[in-house]
């Protein structure tokens, strides 16, 4: 009993990842839920939110998908009337790359010139497996700013799972349907139709929030990051493999499973208590 309280006075005492902005990308097939990694990576973070704070991702869309690797998107818009636009570039950000957060499943990092680690502008991608041992050596290593929460990556994987084709100047351009003269318009696109930080809390459910603040939180405990919401005998849960570790709610509870408690159920206090903090930081 005193291992487990030890324990868990560990868990509850680890230093949370700063992290309060979480943005939407509402697209065609749902909402993509990211959670900034405000600061492990400032500038990125700051340059990030620059372009959805001006509205520069309004209407834009995915731009290229590469199986079992990354969507991309960040660089272009289209209008109604299929005007094609490519987003006005700011300044290059300065590479904030950091092998604590590395190019795994679920994580968007900024794209780059190639040879050149510095010059990340608009453009975005999000990994679709495990690229680590490839984007994180390369060009100075691609800036991790962020992780796809909650049920994000079935959007994703959704996207990644159509027809990829080159057209309108594009090679690897997901599209919704075919057209048949492959002039590509808004209904065939996978448009971003709105990027926004979420003022409060957003749609998820009370136990999802507090699962996508604790992984924001404590990526070291909870890895990999947006696994799927469960239910088992009474709880509500996340398993994480890589950490072997399991966070469940039950009876207005929030419960721990995993190394930190020695293999013990152990809990963590109220969900009350732990939705306030995660409301304060924007889930």
């Amino acid at each position: 009993m005193r291992s487990m309280k030890w324990a868990m006075v560990l868990f509850l005492l680890l230093p949370p990842a700063v992290q309060a902005t979480v943005v939407r990308l509402q697209t065609v097939l749902g909402a993509v839920d990211i959670a900034l990694l405000d600061g492990e990576a400032p500038r990125t973070v700051a340059n990030f939110l620059s372009y959805v704070n001006s509205g520069a991702y309004n209407n834009s869309f995915i731009q290229r998908s590469v199986p079992f690797f990354v969507i991309q998107g960040g660089g272009y818009t289209m209008d109604n009337a299929g005007g094609l636009r490519q987003i006005t570039a700011g300044p290059p950000v300065a590479n904030e790359f950091s092998p604590a957060r590395s190019n795994v499943r679920g994580t968007i990092a900024m794209a780059k010139v190639s040879g050149d680690p510095d010059s990340a502008t608009s453009q975005w991608f999000i990994s679709l497996a495990d690229n680590a041992a490839n984007l994180d050596s390369q060009n100075g290593g691609f800036t991790v700013f962020g992780r796809v929460t909650g049920s994000g990556m079935a959007v994703i994987d959704a996207i990644a799972a159509l027809t990829a084709v080159s057209a309108s100047g594009f090679s690897n351009l997901p599209l919704t349907s075919i057209p048949a003269s492959l002039e590509v318009g808004q209904s065939e696109l996978v448009m971003v139709t709105t990027a926004a930080v979420l003022p409060g809390a957003g749609t998820a459910s009370d136990s999802d929030r507090l699962f996508n603040y604790l992984e924001a939180a404590y990526p070291k405990n909870l890895a990999p990051a947006s696994q799927p919401t469960a239910a088992a005998s009474g709880y509500v849960y996340r398993y994480y493999p890589a950490t072997n570790a399991y966070v469940g709610t039950a009876n207005g509870q929030l419960y721990y499973y995993g190394p930190a408690s020695v293999s013990a159920i152990i809990p963590l206090g109220t969900m009350a208590a732990w939705l306030a903090v995660a409301t304060q930081a924007g889930y």
